[in-house]
């Protein structure tokens, strides 16, 4: 499993980060975090998400494009909890629910297409997928104060484009579909991942009872 490039998708909620430090540290290789505890526009997106919902996807897409050169730079075995290309699933649910203009997911669109001609693809994409109920359950149990104004309808419309990516990206990135509440250690997930990831374009549900 060396240069070995996984990434974590998922709703909000979804236990990514948690599923991430258990690989990485399970596997020894770096893992990298989605930017939360440092996004200045967080708390003003959840606020008015119609007014900054272009500024937060431009500050996210150019965050994580960073990572994913990081990665890509260093050579080395990582996992990347929420890959770059699931901007594109938040910016099409705003843009489809009226909370950013036309224009401007345009002008996203073309900034993500140009980033993604430098952009080197995971070796497999790890979707935890998670209901918009059980996300919802999840957000209320962390308790962020930023997160208290996301309703389940958002989650529900999310969870739809969450739907259409995964089917779309594993045309072209193998994709592992996963309940996570059905796996009980890391190191069930990593024997997965291990022996699913060599596959070529492919979309596999798996389970630890199947």
């Amino acid at each position: 499993m060396e240069n070995l490039f996984i990434g974590i998708a998922g709703m909000i909620g979804a236990g990514k980060s948690t599923l991430a430090t258990s690989l990485a540290k399970h596997l020894g290789i770096k893992a990298y975090y989605e930017p939360v505890e440092n996004n200045e526009y967080l708390e003003d997106f959840y606020r008015d998400t119609a007014k900054y919902s272009f500024a937060m996807q431009v500050y996210l897409l150019t965050r994580r494009f960073q990572q994913h050169q990081e990665i890509i730079w260093r050579g080395e075995s990582a996992v990347q909890d929420r890959t770059i290309y699931e901007d594109s699933v938040f910016a099409s649910m705003l843009a489809e629910s009226g909370l950013m203009e036309e224009r401007d997911y345009r002008t996203y669109l073309q900034l993500f297409q140009y980033m993604s001609n430098f952009m080197c693809k995971p070796n497999v994409i790890v979707y935890l997928d998670v209901t918009p109920e059980r996300s919802m359950e999840r957000i209320q149990m962390r308790s962020r104060n930023v997160e208290s104004g996301i309703s389940l309808q958002y989650l529900q419309n999310l969870y739809r484009h969450y739907q259409k990516f995964i089917e779309e990206i594993s045309r072209v990135i193998p994709v592992i579909c996963v309940d996570y509440d059905r796996f009980a250690t890391a190191e069930e997930m990593a024997r997965v991942i291990q022996s699913e990831y060599l596959a070529h374009s492919f979309k596999r549900s798996v389970s630890l009872y199947q």
